[in-house]
């Protein structure tokens, strides 16, 4: 048994991968079958237990690689905003009424290294789309495995993690608002056991809306040594310095008069631009990956990682400083048998990362740092024990079942003001994340699963220690258990596939954002949530003989969401029954690819979002919206040499819609609304070697 099989993605695509052939990353592509890999082991398309996709690195280039929101948006359950540009925030199987900034709920690892820090906080925003080779998606909690989750983990392939070839990429892009990017990709297999790559990139934008500028530099390097037979070490690094303005929300009145204006002065606080409200990351992250192949049984994995973030936010009522230390470790002992008769395997494992807050506050005056306002230090620490175990009873039944401990706790300080000085722990007692899965393949097309599992998500530092430069200790943690079915059929040419999910996650504790007169926040527990949920994803690729059409490739990703809050009182009022926040009814994203002669394509992107409810009460929503991208794409080889380019063109909101993107929820004052992007375009070249 290679170790390479045993030990590798997450998830492969549960869907289609794309195969190229043509030196441009967007033209002439194939559909073709995958083998499919959970995080332990290959399976079958139809044998995978778990609800879940792929984003291929052809699936990002297809949009528009400035973001990496279109891309995300095309999985069923999944949803990603952008407020602004470079100021994401994404749900999975859940409200984003825990992710006003950021992402919440969610475990995400780069190969088996975390970027949710010990903190819970993941910043999504400071990859660069050009540098990941696959991000894989795994929907429902999943805390038997993973730590502290509520709605699914991603875990991301970076580049040269997934291929030794030999490689040389540039690319430069223009485009309105002032958008500028610059990508430098370099892959080299040095020998037969040693291979590198090295990515690079630079985006500017001066933003639609003021005071919504963008400065993002990011180096990433990923290094694989195979010393033996047996074993293999591979390094990720990741530098970003990142800069974006935030131009805040805005009333309808102001929305509707001046979308483009940023948050103006309101009673005694100033405005955006005054403030000069801008987060400004330099991150760190780093980690070591060991592999070894004991036997044809057992197999090892160790990761050994950590980070460092440089973070400061002058915002409208304050200037933060924030220095954030991460180090942790996880590792796994596998074993599997190999039996024809009775395939079995076994994993057990640990995940443990420690994490160093240190957060100063003072008065924000016009941009500059002034008086001294709160001090505090909040060390966190996570521990996360695991073991799962998988029984091929018969060549068409699977039972899969993983057990996880969880324990968190959190030590802070506060040492200014003198007179507030206190110490204090907040310990979330160990939890225990069972999760039960079964498929049944009926033949080779058509197979279906189901699935029992518990979700558990500890409050973050972002959300303990909010803007209001309070330490909340009565948080609670959620819970709740996440019921499942599903259903996948594909046709015996591979020419579409269909996956129909259905669940209904039953939480305790749900985490609530609340906004304050003066515009900053806090957290509350709000009780219970009720979130049932259909999904469906179509895939399907037709091939023509045609001297000019070659191939069509269709993706649809639906997602309806009958979510309501249970018993959840605030104040006098409760919501009993409300749509909850931030969370559409339902989301239709459509892809239609066509592959032209002349290594010529042309992607089309469709997403109906329905209205969303902008506060408790459910007395505000956002419209609904038809967000249409398109992006034409060339590839062409430079005649006698072994260079080729490629040059594209796309837009974004074809249709000019006026919409809300990244709304701000519960916002004091009725300041909901951030006015997305009307239509604009951009152009590039990329040079391949």
């Amino acid at each position: 048994m290679k170790f390479n099989t045993a030990i590798t993605l997450l998830l492969a695509s549960t869907t289609t991968a794309y195969a190229q052939n043509t030196a441009d990353d967007t033209t002439q592509v194939q559909l073709q079958p995958v083998e499919v890999k959970q995080y332990f082991t290959s399976q079958s398309l139809l044998k995978l237990t778990s609800s879940a996709q792929t984003v291929s690195a052809q699936t990002i280039q297809a949009q528009s690689t400035i973001s990496l929101t279109s891309a995300i948006n095309t999985v069923s359950g999944i949803r990603m905003e952008e407020r602004s540009p470079g100021s994401y925030r994404l749900a999975m199987r859940g409200s984003l009424i825990r992710s006003p900034f950021g992402v919440r709920n969610t475990k995400v690892y780069m190969d088996e290294i975390p970027l949710t820090d010990a903190g819970g906080n993941t910043y999504f925003n400071l990859l660069d789309p050009n540098a990941i080779a696959a991000v894989q998606v795994i929907k429902g909690p999943d805390g038997s495995l993973f730590g502290a989750n509520s709605g699914g983990v991603i875990r991301i392939t970076p580049d040269g993690f997934d291929s030794n070839a030999n490689r040389l990429n540039f690319q430069l892009a223009d485009g309105s608002f002032g958008l500028i990017q610059e990508n430098l990709g370099i892959s080299r297999k040095v020998n037969d056991k040693y291979h590198f790559a090295f990515n690079q990139s630079y985006t500017k934008s001066d933003g639609y809306r003021e005071n919504s500028a963008l400065n993002k530099l990011t180096l990433q390097t990923t290094h694989n040594w195979r010393y033996n037979n047996y074993g293999t070490l591979k390094f990720y690094g990741l530098y970003s310095d990142m800069d974006y303005q935030t131009p805040g929300g805005l009333t309808l009145k102001q929305y509707e008069e001046n979308p483009k204006m940023a948050r103006p002065a309101a009673g005694p606080n100033p405005g955006a631009a005054e403030q000069n409200a801008t987060i400004y990351n330099k991150t760190f992250i780093g980690g070591l990956i060991h592999e070894y192949q004991l036997n044809a049984q057992f197999s090892h994995v160790i990761s050994l990682f950590g980070s460092y973030t440089d973070f400061e936010n002058p915002f409208i009522t304050n200037y933060e400083f924030r220095k954030e230390k991460n180090f942790g470790t996880r590792t796994f002992l596998s074993y599997q048998n190999g039996n024809t008769k009775l395939p079995l395997q076994f994993q057990v494992g640990l995940e443990a990362i420690k994490g160093w807050n240190d957060i100063k506050n003072f008065d924000n005056e016009r941009g500059v740092a002034g008086d001294p306002q709160a001090f505090d230090k909040l060390d966190n620490s996570q521990i996360n024990l695991f073991a799962r175990t998988q029984v091929d009873f018969t060549p068409d039944w699977v039972l899969e079942a993983s057990l996880g401990y969880n324990a968190n706790a959190i030590d802070y300080a506060t040492t200014f003001p003198a007179e507030n000085s206190t110490e204090g722990s907040i310990n979330f007692k160990g939890n225990l994340s069972p999760r039960l899965a079964t498929s049944y393949q009926f033949n080779n097309w058509m197979a279906v699963r189901g699935s029992i599992s518990r979700g558990y998500s500890t409050p973050t530092i972002a959300e303990v220690r909010s803007s209001d430069n309070t330490i909340n200790n009565s948080l609670l943690a959620e819970s709740g258990m996440n019921y499942e079915l599903g259903y996948k059929i594909k046709s015996p040419n591979q020419n579409w596939i269909v996956d129909l999910s259905i669940y209904q996650y039953l939480m305790d504790n749900s985490i609530v954002r609340q906004i304050n007169e003066n515009g900053s926040e806090s957290y509350v527990n709000a009780g219970e949530m009720n979130q049932k949920g259909a999904e469906l994803s179509v895939w399907s690729y037709w091939k023509w003989n045609s001297n000019w059409l070659k191939s069509i490739t269709f993706n649809t990703a639906f997602s309806y969401n009958h979510y309501r809050f249970g018993n959840y009182q605030s104040g006098e009022q409760n919501f009993k029954g409300n749509k909850i926040t931030s969370v559409p009814d339902w989301t239709l994203v459509n892809t239609l690819l066509f592959s032209f002669a002349h290594n010529i394509s042309f992607n089309i992107y469709h997403n109906h979002t329905s209205t969303i409810p902008l506060d408790d009460a459910n007395a505000v929503f956002a419209d609904a919206y038809d967000l249409i991208q398109a992006k034409v794409s060339w590839s062409n080889k430079i005649s006698n040499s072994k260079y080729s380019y490629s040059l594209f063109a796309g837009s974004d909101n074809l249709l000019n819609q006026k919409y809300s993107l990244g709304n701000d929820i519960n916002a004091f004052g009725g300041r909901y609304f951030n006015a997305a992007a009307p239509r604009n375009y951009y152009i590039g070249m990329k040079l391949h070697m």
